[in-house]
């Protein structure tokens, strides 16, 4: 363990660029969406049975920490290597006070933990550098837990009922990269709260609750886009897709007929047996669209939590993470 102050770190954290396999010759993009109300982010809203939407809330406010308050213990989880060619996943945690440490370095370990028995993280694990910042708040919690209308004094300003939805939990993303940069490298920052309430969202800082077992899931969907570059393949709000066939690999506007005639975007795969149960094909929904876009399977990882990923999706994610932490 070490400790260090965010003026010794060499750079913010951020998340790392998403990585894709290509499978076809490059599309061109959708037609510009319609211009976003100012001051709104949006987020993937998760639930207990697995579901995911996206909503678009109020920003969430990313003031940051005066740069010499932010100094904290560094843990070690595992130190597979140099970050040049490794992962790094760094947690940080939030509500967690000075005599919570121990209960915030289980609830990091339990995340870690649960990210393993997923492939191709089980296969891959030493691929990943995993770092713990033991970020310490004043009080124990988060706000707006058990209800709304608590309020707490906490290190990263994380919050449930965030765009007035119960289990979306929202974090300063500048407080949680700030803190991550004190880690040696960060490609994925994990932000964990003080709670066992159910909740989570998806954004460049994921977060979950570290007392929650199932809203450990959250962060193995969003390493599908950060480290794969996967798309979504659920297909709420919308209706009709009429874009452009997208950049992403995993969906596509093609039926299997046109990929095996042209031989585009996972035409290889048709058939074949997926390890998220039945064969590959092309299923009618995804990219947040019910009609004219498919997805490869019936349900992966990345259209509901708890499932694995795709053949599309896990061959993607291991050719990602081998290009750069090969094997030795």
């Amino acid at each position: 363990m070490r400790t260090k102050s965010l003026l010794a770190a060499a750079a913010a954290a951020g998340v790392a660029a998403a990585v894709v396999v290509a499978v076809q010759p490059a599309a061109t993009a959708a037609p510009p969406a319609a211009p976003a109300p100012p001051n709104t982010v949006v987020k993937e809203v998760f639930s207990p049975d697995g579901k995911i939407t996206r909503a678009r809330v109020a920003a969430p406010v990313a003031t940051a920490a005066p740069l010499a308050a932010v100094s904290a213990d560094v843990v070690t989880i595992q130190n597979a290597g140099p970050s040049s060619s490794k992962f790094d996943l760094v947690f940080v945690g939030d509500g967690y006070t000075a005599a919570q440490m121990a209960t915030y370095h289980q609830h990091v370990v339990n995340r870690w933990n649960e990210l393993i028995q997923v492939e191709p993280f089980k296969s891959m694990k030493n691929s990943f550098n995993v770092w713990q910042v033991n970020v310490v708040s004043t009080q124990s919690g988060v706000d707006n837990d058990p209800s709304k209308g608590v309020s707490r004094s906490t290190a990263l300003d994380m919050y449930f009922w965030c765009g007035d939805m119960e289990r979306l939990l929202c974090v300063n993303e500048t407080k949680a990269k700030q803190y991550a940069a004190l880690a040696p490298g960060a490609d994925q920052v994990l932000a964990v709260a003080n709670s066992t309430k159910y909740g989570g969202a998806g954004g460049g800082v994921a977060t979950s609750s570290g007392g929650n077992a199932q809203s450990g899931q959250i962060a193995t969907h969003e390493l599908g886009h950060s480290i794969g570059g996967l798309a979504d393949e659920y297909d709420y709000p919308n209706d009709l897709y009429t874009g452009a066939e997208p950049r992403e690999v995993n969906v596509s506007t093609y039926t299997s007929a046109t990929m095996s005639r042209y031989r585009v975007k996972w035409y290889s795969y048709l058939g074949k047996t997926s390890p998220d149960g039945g064969v590959i094909g092309t299923y009618q929904g995804g990219y947040y669209y019910k009609r004219g876009v498919y997805r490869p399977t019936e349900n992966s990882l990345m259209r509901s939590l708890g499932r694995p990923f795709n053949l599309i999706g896990l061959d993607v994610m291991k050719a990602a993470i081998a290009r750069k932490a090969p094997a030795r």
